[in-house]
């Protein structure tokens, strides 16, 4: 007969679909009990009663306990947490207070601000495909609507339900393994509301997004910025200093000019830029097979230049992306490309633009080591 002791254990692999933790050490797990037919009874606290990954949990914890030998048939039973407990599990996880996690002495996770000078050149796709791509690969990975006006990152990656509000503290959803926030949820009206913020509201929403939201230990956290240089660009390097720039650009020249402002911009605000894109690179015809340059040709290797020698650091053309009008059809529909045909053209470019990422380990700067001087 298997022991109560020997099903907990097993629950110790259950991590919280939102929280991406072992259920048993959030104090999820309110009783075990077994019969003498080998049926368990496990009863489980949800953070709140509308809990929407109720199905996803139920599925994980009986799945960890028909594992367990001699388990003949497991009875998930649910229970709201306390508003005591609550406020426990928001303070274990953020702490006493709401704090920037990403400024924390000790964290390592990369910070990219994804960055063009004009709209229309594939930003949004290109920031969402890479998100995923990480993730993809085995990496954590968050990713910040910061296009506050303009936000498209929802319907890219098909997310449709809210963030979970545990005393303040936002779980935010995921979509392909992606921890994902954006202002939409948030708008009483919908996608179609307009959102009249000025500059200090756009600061606000964006310190909140990073303090109120639980993130977990990210390897990597990515953000969609808006077009241009200004105030969300601004708030990012004041709220985000450790943040390195992508710069996204098409093949075309005049597109190229304004994406060399959107890293100039680093000029004042001492980030790095870490490499550009150029999307919407010649493709093959479809009919003879010669590259076709739809948008024009050389814009990114002109940012890259430009960049690298105003800036005075070497700032490489990370890949270019061939034109593919399924880029633009997955981000209407919630499937991005490098899901639905990782062998596209486009897709490989951009599992190599991530592979790049991939290869700098996260580095120790900032990271405590609990060492001393001593004096001789």
């Amino acid at each position: 007969m298997p022991t109560t002791d020997a099903i907990t254990a097993a629950l110790a692999s259950v991590e919280d679909p939102e929280i991406r933790r072992p259920i048993t050490e959030l104090g999820m797990v309110k009783s075990v009990s077994v019969d003498a037919d080998g049926a368990a009874t496990i009863e489980i606290f949800l953070t709140i009663a509308a809990c929407p990954m109720r199905s996803t949990l139920t599925e994980r914890v009986e799945q960890a306990a028909l594992a367990v030998p001699g388990v003949s048939r497991v009875n998930v039973v649910f229970d709201v947490m306390s508003d005591e407990q609550r406020k426990n599990l928001r303070e274990m996880l953020q702490g006493p207070a709401k704090d920037n996690p990403f400024n924390k002495p000790g964290n390592l996770t990369k910070i990219i601000a994804v960055a063009s000078g004009k709209g229309g050149v594939g930003k949004s796709s290109v920031t969402a495909n890479l998100a995923v791509q990480l993730a993809k690969s085995g990496h954590k990975v968050g990713l910040i609507d910061a296009d506050i006006y303009g936000h498209s990152i929802p319907r890219m990656l098909g997310v449709t339900t809210p963030p979970t509000i545990v005393e303040g503290m936002l779980m935010p959803p995921q979509a392909y393994d992606v921890t994902t926030i954006s202002v939409l949820p948030f708008k009483s009206g919908g996608s179609s509301q307009a959102v009249a913020f000025r500059g200090p509201m756009l600061h606000r929403a964006l310190n909140q997004f990073l303090t109120d939201v639980y993130w977990g230990d990210l390897d990597w956290l990515l953000l969609d910025l808006p077009p241009g240089t200004g105030d969300v660009a601004i708030s990012v390097a004041q709220l985000l200093p450790r943040a390195e720039i992508l710069v996204v650009t098409t093949p075309q020249v005049a597109a190229a000019e304004v994406a060399v402002r959107a890293g100039m911009l680093s000029e004042y605000t001492n980030q790095r830029v870490m490499g550009v894109v150029e999307n919407m690179s010649a493709f093959p015809c479809p009919h003879c097979g010669e590259p076709t340059d739809l948008f024009g040709s050389g814009g990114g290797e002109i940012v890259a230049k430009q960049l690298s020698a105003s800036l005075g650091s070497d700032v490489p053309l990370l890949g270019q992306i061939p034109f593919d009008v399924r880029l633009r059809e997955g981000g209407d529909q919630g499937r991005p490309l490098v899901i639905d045909d990782p062998d596209a053209p486009a897709s490989v470019a951009i599992r190599s633009i991530a592979d790049r990422f991939a290869a700098k380990p996260r580095g120790l700067a900032g990271m405590d080591l609990g060492i001393s001087p001593v004096r001789s």
